[in-house]
Formats: C-alpha cells, sequence, structure tokens
C-alpha cells in the first residue's frame, strides 16, 4: 500500500493520541472530515492501522523491573522452536520475545516487580522448559527511552 503524506500526518497523529476524534484529525491536518474518515478506516483494512491500545505506566502499577534475557535453546530444530514459542505465548511476564541471528537464539523482554519475583520467574518458569540451555540476564538501570512511535 502507499501512502501519501496525509496518510503519513494521520498516522503520526493517532502513534501520539489515539484517542483523537476525526474531527480533531480533520482540524489538525486540514482535511475535511469525511476523506479523513475514509482514510483511517482504509488504514485500519489495510492491516496499517493493528489496533488502538493504552499504555500503562509500569512503575505505577508496581512492574520496577525490566530484565533482557538472552536464550539458548538445546538445539535450533523447529520443533524445538516451536514448543518454546508455545511455552514463551503463556508467561504474561514476557512482554517482547523476538527469534534472532547471532550467539544466541531469543531475547526475551521481561518486566517483573522486583529481583525476588525474577527469581522465581527464572527458577520455576523459564530455566524449567525443556527447550532452553542457557539463559543470560540484564537488568536495567534506567530507561532512557521508550516509545512505541514509528518513524513514519
Amino acid at each position: 500500500m502507499i501512502l501519501d503524506e496525509n496518510d503519513r500526518k494521520i498516522l503520526r497523529l493517532l502513534q501520539e493520541d489515539a484517542h483523537l476524534t476525526l474531527k480533531d484529525i480533520s482540524n489538525r491536518i486540514n482535511l475535511s472530515l469525511t476523506p479523513v474518515h475514509d482514510r483511517v478506516k482504509r488504514l485500519e483494512k489495510e492491516g496499517i492501522i493493528e489496533r488502538y491500545v493504552s499504555i500503562l505506566n509500569k512503575k505505577k502499577l508496581g512492574k520496577n523491573l525490566t530484565v533482557y534475557c538472552q536464550v539458548t535453546l538445546v538445539k535450533q530444530t523447529f520443533d524445538i522452536s516451536d514448543s518454546f514459542n508455545q511455552a514463551i505465548l503463556n508467561l504474561p511476564e514476557v512482554v517482547e520475545c523476538n527469534f534472532v541471528s547471532g550467539s544466541f537464539d531469543y531475547m526475551l523482554k521481561i518486566v517483573l516487580p522486583d529481583m525476588e519475583s525474577y527469581h522465581h520467574f527464572h527458577q520455576m518458569k523459564l530455566s524449567i522448559l525443556p527447550e532452553v540451555s542457557l539463559i543470560n540476564s540484564f537488568f536495567i538501570i534506567s530507561e532512557v527511552k521508550s516509545t512505541t512511535v514509528l518513524p513514519i
């Protein structure tokens, strides 16, 4: 799908504030309401806009610890990877999981209340998975930038 400048303007605005009304968007980009409505619906239908979400404050919810884990599997086969993928989908503490290239297989982002919670998660949920051979953990000291906004 080819995006023109008005599509990009709409997407930039919605990434910053998904609560904007079509009228608000229309006023900000100097386009009448009907074309804005049609464009937003097209962007949704085409899957450019996947969904609308609320971004929660981790610290205010008591999720004070963010950990990145490098996970190496016992073997790099489809079945083992698929089994690991399914197990990770059932761990709500894991907010991101990416299959990567390099000296390990997966990079996980885990959000928990504290170190004790991470120790429990590591010992009772992650390291017991039969697909896991090695886990290297990195603890975030300070978050410099965190955004969901994609450059458009």
